[in-house]
């Protein structure tokens, strides 16, 4: 919503609609033009929605990767750092980004209606994960015969699930929970520790928790993106962030942050082991990290 006038209507509009900011209702401000805004609860404040316990996308303890790009986001901005934190399950979206609780989902996947997404800041897929050596290593498609009557780990519901089907791989598929409530639970944590036991020989994870948990694992497993596919779903997805559908000066905003930054966003979610792809699903690694999803 954006509203025009002469000066002492707009100050008279920004003190009645800053009466308003204590029940939770975005703050009007004014943007460069001199126009009325109400676009962010706070024009001082980078306030993030995030799951409290979600890694390696984001905890409580500001340990994520998402955590550091919103970091390096308020320090380019100059703003403070603060956070509405809510389990990313049902209805996460409605009580945080839709409440004016918060402005901005940092990891938002393109074409999703829920909110509105910005430009895509990585390119990642689907992976699957093995110990190095296994044979398992050597897979790059669910179409491979090697992966016949294999113990594969997968979260149910998943797009994946949909490909090992194709492939008369659930038979012997271990299905773990997608709708968890992540203060006490992780699938992906828990199908990495039965892969390192033994209990499956592979697990599929998204790009991002397969990465985070291989490179933890000691020995590191291996992760393979499953770009290769030619039947199911598409198992590759680009990856923005969520605004409000009417925050276009924001939108645009974080538009200009993504490209301006993307060699430090790069680095950062490299550090955390994510498998980034060019538009040609080639891996980005750090010595091409400058290029954008």
């Amino acid at each position: 919503m954006r509203i025009v006038g002469c000066r002492p209507v707009l100050l008279a509009l920004v003190g009645f609609i800053a009466c308003l900011a204590g029940r939770d209702i975005a703050r009007a401000q004014v943007n460069d033009q001199g126009e009325l805004s109400i676009e962010l609860i706070d024009a001082r404040v980078l306030r993030i929605c995030a799951d409290p316990r979600n890694l390696p996308f984001s905890n409580d303890k500001g340990e994520g990767f998402e955590n550091k790009i919103g970091e390096l986001l308020a320090g380019k901005l100059q703003k403070k750092l603060d956070y509405m934190f809510f389990p990313q399950a049902t209805g996460f979206v409605r009580m945080t980004l839709s409440a004016h609780r918060c402005d901005v989902i940092m990891g938002f996947p393109q074409g999703d209606d829920l909110a509105q997404g910005t430009n895509p800041y990585y390119r990642t897929a689907y992976a699957i994960v093995a110990k190095p050596g296994s044979g398992l290593d050597e897979v790059t498609t669910l179409e491979d015969q090697r992966l016949k009557g294999k113990h594969i780990g997968i979260v149910a519901g998943t797009p994946p699930a949909t490909n090992m089907a194709i492939n008369g791989l659930m038979t012997n598929a271990k299905p773990y929970p997608l709708m968890i409530d992540t203060r006490y639970d992780s699938s992906a944590e828990a199908m990495m520790n039965d892969l390192a036991k033994g209990e499956i020989d592979a697990g599929i994870l998204w790009g991002p928790m397969a990465g985070f948990y291989a490179k933890k694992a000691n020995p590191p497993l291996h992760i393979t993106p499953l770009v290769k596919e030619t039947t199911g779903p598409k198992l590759i997805y680009r990856i923005g962030m969520g605004v409000r559908a009417s925050d276009q000066n924001w939108k645009r905003q974080l538009n200009r942050l993504i490209q301006e930054n993307q060699p430090e966003i790069n680095k950062i979610l490299l550090d955390y082991g994510v498998p980034l792809l060019d538009e040609n699903d080639r891996p980005i690694g750090p010595e091409t990290a400058t290029k954008s999803p």
